[in-house]
């Protein structure tokens, strides 16, 4: 089968989590021998930042890591017709130009034969709704949400006819256990400051907790303010900026726990949807602290990472983490078991393969009854 992917970026992970996990899909879509092709924009702003803070090395480490897939940018268009040539399934990412979406559901309409998928990462829906609803997806086979309460949402509002939920996971080809790297850190956080979408949580649940232990801290991200940059160096907290996607596992591997500090509009309006971090850290085989979210989907199990519902939890239960390393072990090992059963990107493409036999069967026999588009998780 032919999948031809539109991503925002590819190459670049800057203030992109999204990279991580369509990576994965495609490294594990060619793993199961089909044909990959990636298209990105050259002048994305993933792309450019990246490059604006030094990141060409490591971008142009990211193909290397991808040998099968085939990369192509694009500057300022596109030719879709040869883009599309030949195409068995078009999987569209929601940070492409509306414009872009349009033209490939109108060809789709036209009598294109590939099953054309339109895939949602972000809490738009709810944040900015103006914004999804100027996406035409009237060409679209469906949508996979990556939570159940966003797949409810496309469906309630009209945005879509079909949809399905469709969880992030960890590309266990990149996140796995690195036990020969030195544990150098207490703590270690990977992420960015998002926008104001979690500088109280990120205040509240890691950096007034880590300075209140003293503990050995390090932190990685980018769009860090100067009053947060501040605080972290009051807090003896070690601070390095970017840090690319394939490098994290390493990063893992040198602390002792880690915490996970989804963004506002997740914890508040989209329950049932944690960070790729979550399913990366697991992957890794580091324990987790988490601040308050909403398991409502139950996608992890007891015992696979703590909950600190405050400030003084989260110094309990990083202290209890940290000073317990038979919990910690225990910990990190039923977090990698869930990964490895169930929330891997092989198990997601497989899953990504299951949907795209149902449409195909929905569209060769319409007069059957419609299938009941239940979570896919």
């Amino acid at each position: 089968m032919k999948c031809v992917l539109f991503y925002h970026a590819f190459t670049s992970c800057w203030n992109n989590g999204n990279a991580h996990f369509l990576r994965g899909v495609a490294r594990e879509l060619t793993e199961l021998g089909h044909q990959v092709v990636v298209h990105e924009p050259a002048d994305g702003w993933s792309r450019l930042n990246a490059l604006a803070e030094g990141g060409e090395d490591a971008l142009h480490q990211v193909p290397a890591l991808f040998p099968q897939v085939e990369i192509r940018s694009y500057d300022q268009s596109i030719d879709l017709d040869h883009a599309l040539e030949g195409a068995d399934l078009v999987l569209v990412h929601e940070w492409n130009p509306p414009e872009l979406i349009a033209q490939i559901g109108a060809r789709r309409r036209r009598g294109g034969s590939f099953a054309l998928l339109f895939h949602d990462t972000h809490h738009r829906a709810v944040s900015k709704p103006d914004e999804m609803a100027r996406f035409d997806l009237d060409g679209f086979d469906g949508v996979l949400a990556f939570g159940e309460v966003l797949r409810q949402m496309y469906l309630r509002l009209g945005w879509a006819d079909r949809a399905f939920t469709w969880h992030e996971g960890a590309d266990t080809a990149l996140y796995r256990p690195l036990p020969q790297i030195e544990k150098r850190y207490d703590v270690v956080w990977i992420g960015n400051w998002g926008d104001d979408e979690r500088s109280a949580e990120l205040r509240e649940y890691l950096i007034a907790p880590v300075a209140a232990l003293k503990l050995h801290g390090k932190i990685y991200g980018v769009r860090y303010p100067q009053d947060a940059l501040d605080a972290i160096q009051a807090a003896g907290i070690d601070y390095d900026g970017w840090l690319p996607a394939h490098r994290a596992p390493e990063a893992f591997a040198g602390a002792h726990v880690t915490v996970h500090v989804p963004r506002g509009p997740y914890a508040r309006t989209l329950p049932g949807i944690p960070t790729i971090r979550m399913f990366e850290a697991m992957a890794c085989g580091v324990p987790i602290v988490s601040a308050p979210w909403d398991d409502c989907e139950q996608l992890f199990t007891a015992g696979s990472y703590l909950r600190a519902d405050s400030a003084a939890q989260m110094q309990a239960c990083l202290r209890r983490l940290i000073e317990d390393r038979e919990l910690a072990r225990e910990m990190a090992a039923e977090g990698l078991r869930l990964i490895r059963e169930r929330y891997s990107c092989r198990h997601r493409v497989r899953e990504l393969l299951d949907i795209v036999d149902t449409l195909r069967g929905q569209r060769f026999q319409p007069s059957a009854p419609a299938l009941n588009e239940e979570a896919v998780s």
